[in-house]
């Protein structure tokens, strides 16, 4: 077999993917799901043609395992997501699940020569799509499930615990999906960089420093509702102008900090043409390279809000409702993974952290990670024209074999010492 067979292989798999879950407003496949289900069941289909052992998990994840040279070893974790955002692309998550299964393959006739088994794992919720919650797939195998969770409700009012045995699973056993860092030697992630810089610099592939840690807020500015044409100017709290003033703010600051600041929401009440808005409410997603950057952003962005109400004489709330950390891959796996980019000929590659979160960021919490980067078209992730060239998969299928033999390598090494 062929890497541009493997590639192109990938590439008819996304398209397949995509089909069985296209709905009449986009693709969308979200947790707990028929679209869960009919994408786990053509996941284990692929899995078990490397003759794999194949399972799905107390979460929902799908899970196959290529034995090494001995049953029972530590496992070499290759995984991303299935699911995804509404009206999505055809490669975030999907692309990384489909490289880990054809690595599987390209490994299994060796298999023995492994000292350690390797594992796929098709991680079932990333997004976060259905019920608010992000990594949910990822946290329960690392064993950092939020209890909470349990009481989110979808769009339909259906809460996660009645999902859960709608779905066929027992929410009592939750604990079964995690794994023990005994039993894990890594974990390995490749997914579409899903932003422009790997394509602005010509690079098929990149290397993933540290992933960027998220903090998100519910925002709003109380002023008074009064009739619009009777109130002058010099009487009006108009909530809405301190919205308009905070989402300056938030990218003024963002772009001088060199941060992640974004206002992805904003709602207004009453809401009516006539009537000077009295409550503003809006969201701010701050994201930064590292932590200090992150908190420092945000700091000052709380201090022009809250001076600019002041003057406006209007209240500014605050709630915090997600706080992640940025989580920093391992040395020893990005070493592989550069090694893995060299045998394409990229001697030098790029290193840059990750703006997005994924399922790598839950995993750290139970083992090293490492994350290789595939560039895709124009930047574009999360929108149905998302695209990738199937040259650069064969050379992140080529990678990440590598990068699996250079780890062998060094655990074999480690063991004879």
């Amino acid at each position: 077999m062929t890497l541009d067979a493997a590639a192109a292989r990938i590439m008819t798999r996304c398209d397949e993917l995509a089909a069985i879950s296209a709905l009449p407003d986009g693709i969308l496949r979200a947790y707990l799901t028929e679209e869960h289900q009919r994408h786990n069941a053509l996941a284990a289909a692929w899995m078990a043609e490397v003759e794999m052992e194949t399972w799905q998990d107390a979460a929902g994840n799908q899970c196959a395992r290529l034995e090494g040279r001995e049953p029972g070893l530590p496992a070499l974790i290759i995984a991303s997501h299935l699911d995804t955002v509404p009206d999505a692309g055809r490669f975030d998550g999907i692309m990384g699940v489909l490289l880990g299964i054809e690595t599987a393959r390209l490994l299994a006739p060796y298999a023995k020569d492994l000292p350690f088994a390797v594992e796929i794992i098709a991680f079932a919720d990333e997004e976060g799509a259905r019920f608010g919650a992000t990594l949910l797939g990822s946290r329960a195998m690392a064993g950092t499930w939020d209890p909470a969770w349990w009481e989110a409700v979808d769009a339909e009012g259906i809460s996660m615990a009645q999902a859960f045995w709608d779905f066929g699973l027992d929410p009592e056993r939750i604990d079964d999906a995690a794994r023990a860092p005994k039993d894990l030697v890594g974990y390995l992630e490749a997914h579409i960089e899903q932003g422009p810089y790997l394509e602005a610099a010509e690079r098929p592939l990149g290397l993933v420093s540290s992933i960027a840690g998220a903090r998100r807020f519910r925002l709003a500015i109380l002023g008074e509702a009064r009739h619009a044409g009777g109130t002058p100017y010099e009487r009006r709290r108009d909530a809405l102008v301190g919205a308009a003033q905070a989402v300056l703010d938030v990218e003024r600051i963002g772009r001088e900090r060199g941060v992640i600041a974004t206002v992805g929401q904003l709602e207004t009440r009453p809401g009516a043409v006539n009537v000077v808005p009295g409550e503003a409410d809006f969201s701010l997603d701050l994201r930064a390279e590292s932590d200090a950057l992150r908190d420092a952003a945000w700091q000052e962005i709380h201090a022009a809000l809250a001076g600019f109400c002041a003057q406006r004489n209007l209240e500014l709330v605050v709630e915090e409702i997600h706080a992640a950390p940025t989580v920093s891959c391992s040395p020893r796996l990005t070493r592989a993974l550069a090694a893995g980019a060299a045998v394409t000929g990229d001697t030098d590659p790029i290193t840059m952290y990750s703006r997005a979160g994924h399922d790598a960021m839950a995993m750290a919490a139970v083992t090293d990670i490492g994350m290789l980067f595939t560039r895709c078209e124009d930047g574009i992730s999360h929108h149905p024209e998302e695209n990738v060239m199937s040259t650069d998969v064969a050379l992140a299928l080529q990678a990440l074999q590598e990068a699996v033999w250079v780890l062998a390598r060094e655990h074999g090494e480690r063991a004879a010492r």
